[in-house]
């Protein structure tokens, strides 16, 4: 009786361990300041077409000079992931209630998955913007419910106490930046410094999204 209580106990656990669940949440966001990074850099982001006084033109490079986005379009173009984010966190956040949030995160990143791949076969300045704020619809999925299904799930006899709680999700967001938003911009660099190509850049990055929206879906927690 005790071995198959035991072996019952053993198959009924989960494999997101604490330790597994830290490194994919870290690893999610490291693609998400990445991804980004891919739009609003100056080496994927590139410079429009200039032309001076003696009427010689420079050819622009990069997504600006392939859409020829004015300076205003390409500051809607960096931020239109916002518009998604604002609207869909609020939705994914009073979906929990009722759907599992493990299952809400893939389903996020699969939007997610499949907007990057969008962005980079755009054709032109108003497809790459819709792309993106659907980005921004994925990235709301993960941002809402990371945070409250780590604080849900957490042992409360293996983690902090409850009242330091606050404290610890306030060190979270800020390991957060430091871990994701810092090494990003670097990484970003050096995939464009070898591809010198925004869509392959794009596209490369959708090779680690759908393994990690598959994971979602699979796993158990």
């Amino acid at each position: 009786m005790a071995t198959s209580a035991s072996s019952d106990v053993s198959s009924n656990q989960s494999w997101f361990t604490p330790l597994r669940l830290l490194v994919l949440f870290c690893v999610i966001h490291l693609i998400n300041y990445m991804d980004r990074g891919v739009i609003s850099s100056n080496g994927v982001n590139g410079i429009p077409k200039t032309c001076g006084a003696d009427g010689m033109c420079t050819s622009g490079s990069g997504i600006q000079g392939q859409f020829k986005l004015t300076n205003f379009e390409d500051g809607i173009l960096s931020s239109a992931f916002m518009v998604g984010l604002l609207l869909a966190c609020p939705i994914f956040a009073s979906l929990s209630k009722r759907i599992n949030p493990f299952r809400l995160i893939g389903v996020g990143l699969s939007i997610w998955t499949l907007s990057v791949i969008g962005c980079g076969f755009s054709f032109n300045f108003w497809s790459i913007v819709v792309c993106r704020m659907i980005v921004g619809v994925g990235e709301a999925s993960f941002i809402s419910l990371a945070a409250p299904f780590i604080y849900d799930n957490a042992p409360a006899h293996k983690c902090v106490r409850p009242s330091l709680r606050p404290l610890s999700m306030a060190m979270s967001t800020v390991a957060i930046h430091i871990f994701g938003d810092v090494p990003s911009s670097p990484l970003v660099g050096v995939l464009e410094d070898h591809l010198n190509n925004w869509r392959k850049t794009t596209l490369i990055l959708t090779t680690i999204f759908f393994p990690a929206a598959i994971i979602w879906f699979i796993g158990k927690c």
